[in-house]
């Protein structure tokens, strides 16, 4: 049985407080980088991979708690990057000020670099098999890099202005957002070990739940407001951004948003019927869209 997501996240959050300072040198770079890293936030994608190694019968230590944990440093990284004045120029996150407002541009930007090359240290610097170390390193370059999510960032910058089509936009947000949630779904099947089809499946839920994720965050855009979402909203029509609901209305927003959820569903039903273990942990994640 897996442990309920708001515990979870309360032991991602004690880890990120006590374990950051120890690997950071110089004061200032370590305040941006923890006022941002420790702002607020769900932490889902640390949160899934370790209900995955939970659901596939994996009992939760610091080693896997430290290589889960880095892809929250990852994703600060690039919540900073993408409001610095050069990307979307925001200047609130989870209700606070962003980091370049609080400490300015070029030191925002170096919490930014601190964040992601901290974070794949401490995929390598664990007591995790090497194999294991060496599987996530890759997969996690590949959902981070010039193939993925800074791929993604780089066709939401030339989209600006453009009208998309349904795939080129179902494959902007894939690389943008769905690629570091696909990363950490099968995250958990790599650290335990499980076999090729296990991890397809496991990669599969991800990416249909990180498609849902960002379907969702395009509806309160439109649907929510500034409180309830800690940032600015009605930025995305402001700035002529390809989005669910601009291309196809919110009603066709949700479709396409159920759609994914469907397809999430019945990831997990096949899961269970491959590995013979309950995935009704993945449910706190779902409920997150009602």
């Amino acid at each position: 049985m897996s442990t309920p997501l708001p515990i979870l996240k309360e032991q991602i959050e004690n880890y990120l407080s006590k374990s950051l300072a120890a690997d950071v040198d110089q004061a200032t770079l370590r305040d941006a980088m923890n006022y941002s890293l420790m702002a607020g936030g769900k932490r889902l994608r640390p949160a899934l991979t370790l209900a995955t190694i939970e659901m596939l019968g994996g009992t939760l230590n610091d080693d896997l708690l430290r290589a889960a944990s880095a892809l929250e440093l990852l994703h600060t990284y690039s919540l900073i990057h993408d409001d610095l004045p050069a990307m979307d120029n925001d200047d609130l996150r989870r209700g606070k000020p962003t980091n370049h407002c609080k400490f300015g541009a070029g030191m925002a930007t170096l919490a930014g670099d601190g964040l992601l090359t901290l974070a794949f240290q401490w995929v390598a610097d664990n007591h995790l098999p090497a194999n294991v170390r060496s599987q996530l390193t890759l997969e996690l370059a590949k959902a981070a890099g010039p193939s993925g999510m800074v791929a993604g960032q780089a066709r939401d910058i030339e989209g600006e202005h453009q009208h998309l089509t349904l795939n080129q936009l179902r494959y902007l947000h894939r690389q943008k957002t769905g690629e570091l949630i696909r990363y950490a779904v099968l995250a958990g099947g790599i650290m335990m070990d499980q076999s090729a089809e296990i991890k397809q499946e496991l990669a599969a839920f991800g990416e249909n739940y990180g498609l849902a994720f960002q379907i969702y965050d395009d509806l309160m855009d439109i649907l929510s407001t500034t409180e309830a979402m800690g940032k600015a909203v009605h930025k995305d029509a402001d700035e002529q951004k390809n989005t669910y609901p601009g291309l196809l209305g919110v009603d066709g927003a949700k479709e396409q948003l159920q759609l994914a959820l469907t397809a999430a569903s019945q990831n997990q039903k096949n899961l269970e019927k491959l590995t013979g273990k309950s995935f009704a942990g993945y449910d706190d994640f779902l409920a997150y869209f009602k």
